[in-house]
């Protein structure tokens, strides 16, 4: 049987509709969440577990996910994924309280955890032949996750304001099933003896949920409070535990000898930062165009799609040119820089706002940050890894970002509360809240690009043939443009960062 599948560009298409979904499944929920407050009854420091239930299962699963794809066998893992993520949408779409909901997004969360690292397995099975092949399938693939985030705005605004809200876990139902129909396509693997790190597993899982409930609930009864002592404490035992079972057993989820890798370290702690400013952002700014502008669901969804196509133009077209001429480490840092510009805009919002002068522009520039350093700082942490640690690292960078969203998501939304964002109706104390939750994630977006310079290494630690990188350096001027670039961005952002406060102080 030959090596190369007749029908590889065919299976190619399941697995990029599935990277669709599972990245779909964190944005479709954004405009629908008001909708979902109103019926299920929660309160608005308790909405964030609409998302983070998801995160937290996703994030703290995938690792777990990448093993069982190894031991079982990737196409199998691949359809129980889908089995597992259409039995959380039914939950979620048919729920009438808050607590079934909250469970709902953690079920379609493990599936999603293992249909992520088994879908990356069988493509480099699919396409692993043939390095041109191969680029193509990855940039396609690659592609499927902004279309995902554009098309969940647009279809979470369509499915709520028409609709109803459990619409939005609906649409997976169909589309999980036609996926299974069409895992024929897929590859057959074989799974190989080994042990499931189960132990581990539940360690790392338990210990981000503990921290963030705990984090999630320290405003309420404050952070000296013995509960909020006892859970924090418990969080930290837990991944204390979790480091010292990788260390111990004979098939861990994360060999720690992998944070060797010439830049994994900082290029995960920029991915977490990344995450714990943008998530927080998109989050706050749907409250605000719904509950502070007013805007229907539909409206709130329209709002955001410019932000969501110009990450997915960038993402797909531009970024990686300019990744092949700087390098990583300016787009990484300038990015995070350039993100923290857009939030300092966004933080400068009224009540009397409007969608043209609080918004656009100040998510415009938002998204372009993002898209400047997710996917250098993705493909850092994956570059110096071996071929046959390649997958690892990718799951650890996805669950170090999405662990990050958590976490961020839960400190801003206390911050938030704290500050007003609690008080339904009340115009300029929701305000208020948003632009505090906005100002502390441009503070965490800063302090990431800060932290990327400090830590991260420059282009001379890249692992590239001696002469691939000389007629690369010959051809682009190498990694000595790089300050240039980044001195460019920082002279961008501070020009913004001043003209926002000066127009909106004339507007005043």
């Amino acid at each position: 049987m030959s090596a190369i599948n007749p029908r590889r560009w065919w299976a190619l298409a399941v697995l990029a509709t599935a990277q669709f979904m599972v990245i779909m499944d964190t944005s479709i929920i954004g405009v629908a969440l008001p909708e979902m407050q109103r019926d299920l009854g929660f309160t608005q420091g308790d909405l964030q577990w609409v998302f983070n239930a998801y995160v937290i299962a996703f994030g703290g699963l995938l690792l777990l996910g990448g093993r069982l794809s190894d031991l079982l066998g990737a196409r199998k893992v691949f359809a129980g994924g889908w089995v597992i993520l259409v039995a959380g949408s039914v939950v979620a779409a048919a729920a009438g309280d808050a607590t079934t909901e909250i469970v709902g997004r953690a079920v379609q969360g493990v599936g999603g955890a293992l249909i992520a690292p088994a879908s990356m397995t069988l493509l480099m099975m699919l396409f692993g032949h043939n390095p041109k092949e191969l680029g193509k399938a990855l940039a396609f693939y690659g592609a499927a996750a902004p279309a995902g985030g554009t098309a969940g705005v647009f279809l979470g605004g369509v499915f709520t304001e028409w609709a109803s809200w459990p619409w939005v876990f609906i649409i997976y139902v169909p589309i999980g099933l036609v996926t299974l129909a069409a895992t024929g396509l897929l590859p057959a693997v074989q799974g190989r003896r080994g042990s499931v790190d189960v132990l581990g597993a539940t360690a790392v899982t338990a210990g981000l949920a503990l921290a963030v409930l705990a984090v999630v609930r320290a405003p309420e009864i404050g952070w000296g409070a013995t509960s909020t002592l006892l859970e924090l404490g418990g969080a930290a035992v837990l991944l204390a535990l979790f480091l010292v079972i990788q260390r111990s057993v004979r098939s861990p989820l994360m060999p720690l000898g992998i944070w060797r890798t010439p830049r994994l370290g900082a290029s995960n702690l920029a991915m977490a930062l990344l995450g714990a400013a943008w998530i927080p952002m998109w989050y706050f700014l749907n409250l605000y165009l719904q509950q502070v502008l007013g805007y229907g669901a539909f409206a709130s969804g329209a709002a955001l799609l410019p932000m969501t196509v110009l990450l997915m133009i960038f993402m797909t077209t531009i970024t990686a040119r300019l990744l092949a001429r700087f390098g990583a480490k300016p787009l990484v840092a300038g990015g995070l820089f350039v993100l923290a510009a857009g939030l300092v805009w966004l933080s400068a919002v009224e009540p009397t706002g409007t969608f043209l002068i609080d918004v656009l522009p100040a998510s415009l520039v938002a998204a372009l940050g993002m898209s400047l350093a997710y996917i250098p700082a993705m493909m850092t942490a994956m570059s110096g890894a071996p071929q046959e640690q390649a997958g690892l690292a990718s799951g650890i960078v996805n669950t170090t970002y999405q662990v990050g969203s958590a976490l961020g998501l839960a400190a801003l939304t206390a911050l938030a509360t704290s500050r007003g964002a609690g008080r339904l109706g009340d115009l300029p104390a929701l305000t208020d809240g948003f632009a505090s939750a906005f100002t502390a994630a441009a503070a965490i977006a800063a302090a990431g690009g800060l932290l990327t310079l400090a830590l991260m290494r420059g282009e001379r630690s890249e692992p590239a043939s001696g002469r691939d990188a000389a007629r690369l350096r010959a051809r682009t001027g190498g990694p000595q443009d790089g300050p240039k670039i980044l001195e460019t961005v920082l002279g961008w952002t501070l020009v913004v960062v001043v003209a926002v406060f000066v127009t909106r102080a004339g507007l005043m």
